[in-house]
């Protein structure tokens, strides 16, 4: 299956399995909602395990709809992030949101040895955040000039 993606601007059509659409208007939306979807998927693993295997009601309900809402979301960014980055920034946000939740409610303790290994999960999120602006030729927003262009 092929993607075919414009620039927004009436450019040229990326395409290819790996068309990333970078240059497409909701592009600028992507990691937000990345980010949030990232949010749902903590609360969805929250809500199922309140769920007592499905047995409570209203927890149950809100995995159903976090459960969809956030896998919707990641689908919409990943037609501007690429599927492994998008990826694993979904799933490593979504755990340590999960930990941060579940010692916050006294459900888990936490250790100095696993707040580092969070705070590693963390940079290498940021870190991927990066090399993804890196290859869409921006950093910090600003388009990056190659000089020996």
């Amino acid at each position: 299956m092929t993607a075919a993606v414009g620039d927004g601007a009436g450019g040229a059509l990326a395409e290819g399995p790996g068309a990333s659409g970078r240059g497409a208007p909701g592009a600028r939306w992507a990691w937000p909602i990345l980010l949030a979807s990232a949010v749902l998927e903590a609360g969805w693993a929250c809500a199922l395990s309140a769920s007592a295997g499905f047995t409570v009601l209203a927890p149950s309900v809100l995995f159903l709809v976090t459960v969809v809402a956030s896998t919707v979301g990641l689908g919409i960014a990943m037609r501007h992030i690429p599927t492994g980055t998008a990826y694993a920034v979904w799933t490593s946000v979504g755990t340590v949101l999960t930990v941060v939740y579940s010692v916050a409610m006294g459900h888990e303790s936490i250790s100095w040895l696993k707040a580092l290994f969070l705070a590693c999960i963390v940079s290498c999120v940021v870190g991927l955040k990066q090399l993804d602006s890196h290859a869409s030729g921006k950093v910090n927003g600003e388009a990056v000039v190659n000089p020996a262009a």
